[in-house]
């Protein structure tokens, strides 16, 4: 197995550096004069038509990759129940800067940055060298310094259609490429958001050069030209359009502050990729195909996944108006901690999906999964009120869950954990996950540290959510835990708390069309996906190629007119999404119909699941008041916090004073100011022994 595995993983090497050279060398002189005229005489068959060299050269090994990467993951080597040999990788690298807008910035990340932007302008300056001293276009007669000017524009779209390779491979949430490199969807989505700063400025460049240029030919109409054999206009100046709206509806003060225009706006991604396509025309979309082809078959599984209605079994709401809502899983659906899961409530919205931190472990909660939820926006405002009001069912979908394919914290000797306000949360699984290992007696856990800082004294019930209901004081026996607790706007704790502000439990009652949370394809859920991927992308090869040879090519040769350009684009993308939809839906009906008697035993399950809960609220601990403790882990719980008031945590003075430790591991989630004091701390140089890894959720 071990030997396949390297196999796999040379080969996929290999692909990938010759994909990179292709890149490379595709805005060369040696490129389009030498090689083209050959590969064209042997790729662009009457099966393909002008996209086979771009077809072979580019869209085949990316596709290849992600089959093999399938393989790859497949046969990685299951952790034991014994233990779990979970390995972190969401960041690569040592932190080398910090700065906004870029934010984190690790050593590999900078690196490989700085290479993409050499390549783009190694593409820019070769396809200027080709326009201005190979061939310059002027069919309009124009001056030359206007034909120059007009090949600037031209050029520098090719550019940008560069940023469009690799653009959908960070929001593919359920991606194979992203692991092979340590990468998951959410940690990787300012990649997303780079490639798309990039590519729409120097599209707009592109638009504005045209535009300007145009004018001064006076030709201004051609703005909206719709050229049945060539380039239409038309469809890049609406593609440019829709673009312009979502990238200024994704700016940071839109996003943050404006969320569900940003969310809708973005729903335009659609319409945006046809009329782009419809631009560029067949040949360039292959180039960029990969990527789009694999985000559309993750986001027609997670559509197929998102049907399903999801069993909510109980939600607990919080004193500091949090709400922890646990669903029923399939025993067979494993996830690493910091994981997150996706909910839509269709009562509150019809369209917009959520992702929240899950704070339960795979590993210690077989049936069961649950997330943590602040009440800070207008939809989660509604949720709170629709669960605290007297409903006894919520219909709740859900997609996920997300997260690194490995993830390791006992290899360090210590672990300090940095949490603002709701960002204590992803900790929640961590340590649960350490419970688990700590049932294994052979495994060193790493003392652990908790550094969490509140707004106010009733948000320290969050706490509460550490260990799981029914847990004992021999599971918790080997685990060295010590919270810090700050609360930055309160002086002294509070004399007194009301009754109705202690934490409550709340039972919902299954409805017949509750379903457990479950893999989308079921178990050996990689070596299915690869099965999507393969029969979907061989299938589209096939219509293609059939379409190609009976239907467009007769029409070249025998009317001795030339087949609608734009026309060759929309046979890509409709023969595209027909095969994903076709090749999807069998497999996820057949692996519905073998899982369906597992399927039922999990929902008999989950009608007898019990919890054990504390009859009183950590608040009402926290607060001093005179009742019975149930629990004596939760006991531990307050015993092991420290509670400090009217203060921020002095970071540089607990992080220093780890200095004892060989192997320090300092994982940080919370706001930007807290997450990037931590990076800069880690950064300095100052402490060698500081492992740094930031948890950032910017979706």
């Amino acid at each position: 197995m071990g030997n396949m595995r390297s196999l796999v993983k040379m080969l996929m090497v290999v692909l990938f550096l010759g994909w990179m050279f292709v890149w490379i060398m595709i805005s060369t002189n040696l490129f389009k004069s030498n090689w083209t005229p050959k590969l064209a005489k042997y790729l662009n068959t009457t099966y393909f038509g002008p996209q086979g060299t771009n077809l072979v050269l580019l869209t085949v090994p990316m596709m290849f990759i992600a089959v093999l990467s399938c393989v790859y993951l497949h046969t990685q080597k299951k952790p034991t129940q014994t233990q779990r040999d979970w390995k972190i990788k969401g960041r690569m690298g040592r932190v080398v800067m910090v700065m906004n807008p870029l934010g984190i910035v690790t050593a590999t990340e900078l690196t490989f940055s700085l290479l993409f932007v050499a390549l783009l302008v190694w593409a820019l300056s070769n396809y200027l060298y080709l326009s201005y001293h190979v061939s310059l276009h002027n069919h309009d007669n124009a001056k030359i310094w206007q034909a120059k000017f007009r090949a600037f524009g031209l050029r520098i779209g090719y550019v940008g259609h560069y940023c469009w390779a690799f653009l959908f491979f960070p929001v593919t949430r359920t991606s194979t490429i992203l692991p092979l490199v340590g990468l998951t969807s959410e940690s990787s989505i300012k990649y997303h958001i780079w490639l798309g700063h990039v590519s729409n400025f120097l599209f707009l460049v592109h638009t504005v050069v045209f535009l300007i240029y145009w004018a001064m030919t006076n030709q201004l109409m051609e703005t909206f030209a719709w050229n049945p054999t060539y380039v239409s206009n038309l469809a890049g100046t609406i593609a440019m359009v829709i673009g312009i709206a979502m990238w200024v509806t994704s700016l940071p003060s839109y996003r943050r502050k404006k969320f569900e225009l940003f969310f809708y706006t973005h729903q335009l991604y659609g319409l945006y990729i046809i009329f782009y396509v419809i631009h560029v025309g067949d040949s360039w979309f292959c180039m960029i195909l990969p990527n789009i082809f694999l985000f559309f078959i993750d986001r027609y599984l997670r559509f197929l996944q998102s049907t399903k209605r999801t069993r909510l079994v109980s939600a607990r709401i919080l004193p500091s108006d949090n709400l922890e809502l646990t669903f029923s899983k399939t025993p067979g659906l494993h996830y690493t901690p910091t994981s997150i899961l996706f909910l839509h409530v269709p009562s509150i919205s019809k369209l917009q999906w959520h992702p929240f931190t899950i704070t339960s472990s795979s590993n210690l909660e077989k049936d069961t999964l649950s997330v943590v939820i602040r009440k800070q926006g207008s939809w989660t405002q509604k949720l709170y009120t629709h669960i605290s009001s007297s409903i006894d069912s919520l219909e709740v979908s859900t997609e996920g869950p997300y997260g690194p394919n490995s993830f390791d914290v006992s290899r360090h000797d210590s672990l300090i954990l940095v949490g603002g306000g709701s960002g204590v949360t992803p900790f929640i699984s961590v340590i649960r996950e350490l419970i688990f290992q700590s049932q294994n007696q052979s495994t060193k856990l790493p003392d652990v540290l908790l550094v969490c800082a509140f707004k106010h004294y009733d948000d320290l019930a969050l706490l509460d959510l550490i260990f799981p209901p029914d847990i004992s004081i021999s599971d918790i026996s080997r685990l060295n835990l010590r919270i810090e607790a700050y609360i930055t706007r309160e002086d002294k704790k509070p004399e007194t708390t009301d009754d109705h502000r202690l934490l409550q439990t709340k039972w919902f009652k299954p409805q017949p069309l509750d379903s457990p949370i479950s893999p989308v394809l079921g178990p050996n859920n990689f070596l299915w996906l690869g099965v999507v991927i393969l029969s979907s992308f061989v299938m589209f090869l096939l219509l293609i190629a059939i379409v190609t040879r009976y239907y467009v090519y007769p029409v070249d040769r025998n009317t001795g007119k030339i087949y609608n350009f734009s026309y060759r684009a929309l046979w890509d993308m409709f023969l595209g999404c027909v095969c994903i939809f076709i090749s999807s839906s069998i497999v996820f009906l057949w692996r519905k119909k073998q899982n369906k008697e597992g399927d039922k035993e999990s929902k008999k399950q989950v009608q007898s699941v019990e919890f054990q809960t504390p009859t009183s609220s950590p608040g009402s601990w926290f607060h001093g008041h005179e009742r019975e403790l149930e629990s004596v882990p939760y006991q531990s719980i307050v015993q092991a916090t420290s509670v400090h008031f009217g203060s921020k945590p002095n970071l540089k003075k607990i992080l220093f004073e780890a200095e004892g430790s060989e192997d320090v591991g300092v994982m940080v989630c919370g706001p930007r100011k807290m997450r990037h004091e931590v990076a800069k701390i880690c950064s300095s140089g100052l402490a060698k022994n500081l492992h740094f890894e930031a948890i950032s959720f910017n979706w």
